[in-house]
């Protein structure tokens, strides 16, 4: 009955529509990350924001959720009763560099806006990886690289141009619809089928960045550095640091510090002189890039991989903590990598949805998944129980696939988004990768 339905969808998008048993099904419902199942009844690859209206109410007949992802950066487990709607192919890109503002359609990646962007002078607020799309991670707040300089990248948006749950498009804003706008600066994709979004860039010229490589068996002291570097690192600096050992036989650990610093070359190098005392590095790429040349600093996989992360808030980092990760970092197996990322700054006046974040530090624990049983979740619950976390509420953008909204949120603005999901789609026709209610 359902395979008779579904096949009725053809007849109401211009882009493909692929269900199970068809040829490209089973590529086109794969997500990012390879470990992410999405067992969907559809694809549908949108062609047009009419293909969104036509796509949403047809599962509002049906009694269907659908769940849009240009590429699957971000998923989660997704099942029976879904359509998957890939943006990809809503590409628009509109730059306007006189107002330093910027349209996109959903399916444009960061790079895409850091090429129209770089030239003249101005950057998003992009995170380390510009190949994921605009869209979905400004909808889950976005974490930059300059987000201690000017928050999140959901504080600068202007404008949605959405398909509501109803099937309707609306243009909203902060006076056209408040509630609407707020809950999509930072909650996520549950609320409205984004299919064009508008945002303010920033004056950033030349920005100093790069990465510092060392020895795993020297991460006691670069930790003893990192800490000291932010102790006094200024809003305009970001300091990142990773363990890692290259997936790779006999493959050596290795601690790296990735920074970034909105501002001259001399500044960057006087603040980040007590890396110094870890002794020489082994690699160090800093130096002056465009802002279209970020992508380049951690090199993050572009290639789907099937991955298992976990991140949490860090409140400090004492003594404890300093010595659980330098020891992590002999270590690490089956963990690949562990990042600590300094956040503060501009982050802790953030306005949507999103909020403020008030921890100065985030750790993300990274594996492989084998098994079962997979031992790299027991290896990195081991290593957290060693470490002075917080609880607090997690950047959506990285919440693992199995965890829930409420991760992200503070009771209240969870309560908030709730209520504005029940009054705008009562019958849960929009679901994003992580529900609100759920």
């Amino acid at each position: 009955m359902r395979d008779g339905i579904l096949n009725d969808l053809r007849d109401r998008v211009v882009g493909p529509v692929l269900l199970p048993g068809d040829a490209g099904y089973d590529a086109a419902r794969t997500p990012w990350n390879l470990s992410v199942d999405q067992r969907v009844d559809a694809v549908v690859e949108a062609e047009h924001a009419g293909d969104v209206v036509a796509v949403v109410r047809f599962a509002r007949e049906h009694g269907l959720a659908v769940t849009a992802q240009p590429s699957g950066h971000g998923a989660a487990p997704l099942g029976d009763g879904t359509i998957l709607l890939r943006t990809r192919a809503l590409d628009e890109v509109s730059i306007d560099p006189g107002g330093a503002a910027v349209r996109v359609g959903a399916g444009v990646p960061w790079s895409r806006v850091q090429e129209v962007a770089s030239p003249h002078g101005l950057t998003g607020l992009l995170g380390s990886a510009p190949h994921t799309s605009v869209v979905g991670y400004t909808l889950g707040g976005g974490l930059s690289w300059f987000s201690r300089r000017w928050g999140r990248a959901s504080d600068h948006v202007t404008a949605f141009d959405v398909v509501t749950a109803d099937g309707d498009t609306v243009r909203v804003d902060a006076e056209t619809d408040p509630d609407l706008f707020w809950a999509l600066r930072g909650g996520g994709g549950d609320f409205a089928i984004v299919t064009a979004m508008e945002f303010g860039l920033q004056e950033a010229g030349l920005v100093q960045g790069g990465q510092m490589m060392w020895p795993g068996e020297q991460a006691a002291r670069v930790l003893a550095a990192f800490r000291e570097v932010t102790w006094n690192a200024p809003p305009q600096l970001t300091v990142w640091l990773r363990l890692f050992r290259p997936p790779v036989p006999d493959g050596q650990p290795m601690v790296i510090v990735d920074s970034t610093f909105v501002g001259a070359a001399e500044e960057a190098g006087r603040l980040l002189k007590p890396l110094e005392a870890a002794g020489a590095p082994v690699l160090d790429t800093r130096r002056a890039r465009r802002p279209v040349e970020l992508g380049d600093i951690t090199g993050d996989p572009v290639d789907p991989a099937p991955l298992r992360a976990r991140t949490e808030m860090l409140t400090d980092l004492d003594d404890t903590t300093v010595y659980a990760l330098a020891r992590a970092a002999g270590e690490l197996p089956p963990l690949i990598a562990v990042q600590v990322r300094h956040l503060g700054g501009a982050l802790a006046a953030s306005t949507g949805a999103a909020g403020p974040v008030e921890d100065p530090f985030l750790i993300s624990m990274m594996t492989v998944p084998f098994g079962p049983p997979e031992p790299g979740i027991a290896r990195r619950r081991a290593l957290a129980d060693t470490l002075s976390l917080s609880g607090g509420p997690k950047p959506f953008t990285l919440l693992a696939p199995e965890e829930k909204a409420a991760a992200a949120f503070e009771p209240r603005t969870l309560d908030r988004l709730r209520a504005i999901k029940r009054e705008r789609d009562p019958g849960g026709v929009v679901r994003g990768n992580h529900p609100v209610l759920g």
